[in-house]
């Protein structure tokens, strides 16, 4: 048996991030808004091609270009 995350075509870590997302909005004001900013990511990465490192990109910016190049390929 296919797991649903998977049967739906999503990566495991998208699927945890669609989840903690939903759990967060469902809380009352005062948690939410605290769970909200514990979900804020300031992480980044960079593609190295060649033995070079390319520009540093925001991996929060990069999760919500690939969600909606998701959302309109549907």
């Amino acid at each position: 048996m296919t797991a649903a995350w998977k049967a739906a075509g999503l990566t495991y870590n998208r699927y945890l991030a669609i989840a903690a997302r939903t759990v967060r909005q469902s809380l009352k004001d005062g948690p939410r808004l605290a769970a909200e900013r514990r979900g804020l990511m300031d992480l980044r990465f960079a593609k190295w091609e060649n033995g070079k490192q390319g520009d540093p990109q925001s991996l929060a910016q990069a999760n919500k270009d690939a969600l909606a190049a998701q959302a309109n390929q549907k």
